[in-house]
This record gives C-alpha cells, sequence and structure tokens, in this order.
C-alpha cells in the first residue's frame, strides 16, 4: 500500500467547552490532552489522522462509522494513552480526509493499516471499529489478519448494509450547502437516532462536522461513500458474518442494549465468536455509545486490552 507522508505533525488541541456544571471534570481533562494531526498518502487518497501517546507503545486504531470522523474519539482517545499509541484516521470520504471515486471496506482497511504503519510502529495493531467502522475493521482482519493482533467491534449489525447508510445517503440533497453555520447544526442528528446523547458531547462533535465552502455549510463526508452498499461488494467479501469465521487474529464484541443489534442477533454473534473472543453487552447504551455511554465504553475496551496483554 502507498505511503507517503505529506506534512510534519502538528499537534493542535481539540476545541474546549466552556466550563459548566454540567460538563463533567474527566470530559475537560480528556480534551486538554489534544491529538497531534497528520496526513499520509494511501493509494493517491489523502488520509487525516489524530494521534495521542507515545509511538513506543503498541498501536490502537479506532475507526469511526458512516459519515462521522475521527473527533468523535477526542474524549475517549486519551483514556489509552497510558498503554497505547492511539490513532484514529478520518476515513477517505470523511472528515479532513480526501475523496474517492469509489469506495470499500477494504479500502479503508488499507487506510487502516497504513496509520498503524505510519504511527504505530511498535508492535501489530488492535483495531477498534463502532458501527459502519465495524465492517472495516472485519475487512482488515479478514485481508490483512496476520497483521493484526486483535479487533473490536462495536454494535454493527450482521447485515450487508451499514446502519447509516440510507439515511446519510439523502443528504445528497443538501450537497450545495446550508446558509449559515447555525442552520446545519440544528440539522445535526446521530444516525441512527437514540434516545439518551450527552449534550456537551454532542456539541464538541458537531462543530467539528462542518466546514464551510463557497456555496454555504456543508457536512464533512463525501455523499458518495453511501452510493454503494456493502451488499454489492465481490462475493460479499466485507460481509460480518462471513468474515468473523474466517478472521485469523483475536476478536471481541461489543454490543449496545439499546443499539441496533436485537437480543436475537446478539445470540447468533455469541455462538459465531464460541470461544474465539468475549461477547459484551453495554447496559443502557444506545447505538453510539461514544454519546451516552463514553466511561463504561472506556472500561470495557480496556478489560479487553488488558485481558489480551497477558494471555
Amino acid at each position: 500500500m502507498p505511503l507517503n507522508r505529506w506534512k510534519d505533525r502538528a499537534r493542535q488541541p481539540a476545541p474546549s467547552p466552556v466550563p459548566s456544571p454540567t460538563v463533567p471534570p474527566w470530559f475537560l481533562a480528556a480534551l486538554t490532552q489534544g491529538p497531534e494531526h497528520s496526513e499520509i498518502d494511501v493509494d493517491g487518497c489523502r488520509v487525516h489522522l489524530r494521534t495521542w501517546g507515545s509511538r513506543d507503545l503498541p498501536p490502537l486504531i479506532l475507526v469511526h462509522g458512516g459519515g462521522a470522523h475521527s473527533g468523535w474519539w477526542d474524549h475517549i482517545a486519551p483514556f489509552f494513552t497510558q498503554t497505547h499509541r492511539v490513532i484514529a484516521p478520518d476515513l477517505s470520504g470523511h472528515g479532513d480526509s480526501g475523496y474517492r471515486e469509489k469506495y470499500s471496506p477494504r479500502t479503508w482497511a488499507r487506510e487502516v493499516l497504513a496509520a498503524a504503519a505510519a504511527e504505530g510502529p511498535a508492535g501489530r495493531p488492535t483495531i477498534v471499529g463502532h458501527s459502519m467502522g465495524g465492517f472495516v475493521a472485519s475487512a482488515a482482519a479478514s485481508h490483512y489478519g496476520r497483521q493484526i493482533d486483535s479487533i473490536v467491534v462495536i454494535d454493527s449489525p450482521l447485515r450487508d448494509q451499514a446502519p447509516e447508510e440510507a439515511t446519510l445517503r439523502d443528504r445528497k440533497r443538501h450537497a450545495s450547502g446550508y446558509r449559515s453555520k447555525e442552520d446545519i447544526l440544528a440539522r445535526f442528528r446521530p444516525v441512527p437516532a437514540q434516545e439518551v446523547v450527552l449534550p456537551y458531547i454532542w456539541s464538541h462533535i458537531a462543530e467539528q462536522s462542518v466546514r464551510k465552502t463557497p456555496s454555504g455549510w456543508s457536512w464533512k463526508f463525501d455523499p458518495a461513500v453511501f452510493d454503494v452498499s456493502l451488499a454489492r461488494q465481490p462475493a460479499n467479501e466485507e460481509k460480518l458474518e462471513r468474515s468473523m469465521a474466517e478472521m485469523p487474529c483475536r476478536i471481541g464484541y461489543i454490543r449496545s442494549e439499546s443499539g441496533l443489534v436485537s437480543p436475537e442477533m446478539a445470540e447468533r454473534i455469541r455462538s459465531m465468536l464460541e470461544l474465539r473472543g468475549p461477547f459484551v453487552e453495554l447496559a443502557e447504551a444506545g447505538h453510539h455509545p461514544m454519546l451516552d455511554q463514553p466511561l463504561p465504553l472506556v472500561a470495557t475496551l480496556r478489560t479487553l486490552l488488558e485481558m489480551w496483554s497477558i494471555t
């Protein structure tokens, strides 16, 4: 996979919320540990990265969901800097990365592995993928599993279509832009929707999810990322159900109790994993646990990583 650094990394503190009784100290402390920002070239496309922690530590890759970006991990990543080099890429077509003519989970998987090679040289990476990012982690494990230590899939359902796909595809109607920043932020919603969203987290993410263009304000993703359903990828190779059974690395699965994975589907996933890896349920969590149950999510990931480090 072609890999060239485009510019020196620069530390840019994440935008901090105004101190308020409703904003807990842990969140403010996490944001003060702003990431370093850098860019690499992967197959001719610019890929933006956020990184935290020492390059001498094992790499931990955090992969966002469809239509999201690396900033969704700003308040999560700092909790792992004592044990890992944390790397959060903007997949091509998302955030501050470049666009491609075509997208696929396997292409994004190459980007994830390239990010690990560029910023996490001290060992094989662990990849954590949320929602559509779970399909990407699965594709990486299926095609490049010998280069990976382990993956953790967060609330990705057993089906070919990413849960964000249908709704976000409709936003192509607004490709020409919104008139004001206030107008577009007023329409910012989690996709799919969930009952609980912590407002201080949502505000931080929303501010980083839009950009001003000559035609107005727009979302920081290319609507074309949803033009091709995962179901139409060659031989269904990115299908989570099949790749789980074939991937050679370790795997863990985190289900959000109030997310997209039904109890019936959860049992199916649990039976597929058998003794290959842990299956954990986050109580009361919606599909986006970093929005409503961030600290339980951190505790669960820490537990999995510690367990794997001693086995």
